[in-house]
């Protein structure tokens, strides 16, 4: 039986994401992520001026008149969420934690997706591919997708991203729409990647929160890896400290910008201490120009 808890987390959050769908976002999901190939619909009979390659020589032979395939551009897409839960993502200093965040932004997505009728997915994962959610039409399965990703609980705190790109690579032979909702503190993870991005439309969604940028001067402070549980004492006060917190975080940003850009991956940059509201409609509008 799923918590009564849950329930409500998942029902505010259809409602408030809902609403933005039908107001904002379900019209440039559609003109943004369009039909991705042609299918066979019919065969007609060949008039002058019809490209012979499309002759149906099966049909024609059996009629003694040339007959060419009608084909119709396929408008359904298959839409996976791979999401991040390893421990990170259970931080946050400001309302939500990123994992919320990341719930509600993969709502907006999936709402769309269903408004268009098009087949939504889900890949957990954190230092191991720990849940596959194979991709399904409706609403219902979407809010599976959510409920899933609001009452998961991870056997794993690390984070190793490889494994999903692989993964995803192997078990989806379509073309489909991959969401990463990650913050991305992996390393290594760029060939697989690569090899993804060629198969598939990546979007990069990178999550990150204000004290992961800037440490605020507290004195001595013990900080607790959530993914190891490794603890470390730091004078946070120190100019060293500051400096070198601020460089590595600078670091780190500067180095999935140039990758994202390296290898063609569109980027939604979301800041926790900021509505994500912008950022996603600045996504759409920057895809519908190319």
């Amino acid at each position: 039986m799923i918590p009564a808890a849950l329930l409500k987390k998942v029902r505010k959050i259809e409602i408030h994401t809902t609403r933005l769908v039908n107001d904002l976002f379900g019209g440039e999901y559609e003109s943004v992520f369009k039909g991705q190939g042609i299918e066979f619909a019919d065969v007609r009979e060949y008039v002058p001026g019809d490209d012979i390659r499309t002759i149906d020589w099966n049909v024609t032979a059996r009629s003694l008149h040339p007959f060419v395939k009608k084909f119709v551009e396929t408008r359904e897409l298959t839409v996976i969420f791979a999401v991040d839960m390893s421990g990170s993502q259970y931080f946050g200093s400001t309302d939500k934690l990123k994992s919320e965040i990341a719930a509600e932004i993969t709502a907006i997505l999936a709402f769309s997706a269903v408004k268009n009728n098009d087949k939504t997915g889900l890949l957990i994962v954190t230092d191991e591919v720990e849940k596959f959610i194979p991709v399904k039409k409706g609403r219902n399965h979407a809010l599976r997708v959510i409920r899933e990703i609001l009452g998961y609980k991870p056997r794993k705190k690390g984070t190793q991203l490889t494994g999903a790109f692989e993964y995803l690579y192997r078990v989806q032979s379509r073309t489909s729409v991959i969401f990463l909702i990650s913050d991305f503190m992996d390393e290594g993870y760029e060939k697989a990647l690569k090899i993804l991005s060629r198969k598939h439309d990546v979007i990069a969604v990178h999550l990150h929160d204000p004290l992961e940028q800037e440490f605020p001067k507290v004195g001595l402070v013990e900080l607790v890896d959530r993914e190891t549980g490794k603890t470390v004492l730091v004078d946070t006060a120190s100019s060293q400290f500051q400096k070198k917190f601020r460089r590595t975080a600078e670091e780190k940003q500067e180095a999935l910008e140039k990758l994202f850009k390296r290898l063609q991956i569109d980027r939604i940059d979301i800041p926790a201490n900021a509505s994500y509201i912008e950022p996603l409609f600045k996504f759409f509008k920057s895809r519908e120009r190319k």
